[in-house]
């Protein structure tokens, strides 16, 4: 599969029109798949669209009455500033890939601090994910 210019074209008049990288996908040729249609727009610099898995505001029922003041909450300086949004589109390779909420949400990102070499994650993520195993109780010695 190539990106002709007609390919490209078409990618960024469909794209524009608001389908789905599905539709374009099927649009472009079956040889064209909707990762393809998805890698080229990013790369393109096209502008990303709204999720469609997150509801619009205009859904939202009735609003909720607002809860009481509460008093502030003292925070821990963070170690080092993190990015804003850190979505699927800005991630490289050398950035911690721990997802930071619900991927349904609107805020949902990654954490995008630098990660430990050889590992997809920064340090303090990779300590909670990659943790020794601990010994078992019922593990007889010499039993293989």
């Amino acid at each position: 599969m190539g990106w002709t210019d007609e390919r490209v074209e078409l990618l960024k008049t469909l794209w524009k029109k608001g389908l789905s990288a599905s539709q374009i996908a099927e649009e472009l040729s079956g040889d064209v798949t909707r990762n393809a249609v998805i890698g080229k727009a990013h790369r393109l610099g096209l502008s990303s669209r709204p999720s469609p898995v997150k509801k619009p505001a205009e859904e939202a029922a009735e609003p909720v009455a607002k809860p009481a003041k509460k008093a502030p909450k003292v925070e821990k300086p963070a170690p080092k500033a993190e990015p804003e949004m850190i979505t699927i589109l800005t991630l490289t390779d050398r950035m911690c890939k721990w997802p930071m909420g619900h991927p349904g949400d609107s805020d949902f990102r990654f954490c995008g601090r630098k990660s430990t070499p050889g590992q997809p994650y920064c340090q303090h993520h990779a300590s909670i994910a990659y943790q020794a195993p601990q010994p078992r109780k019922d593990r007889r010695r010499g039993n293989r």
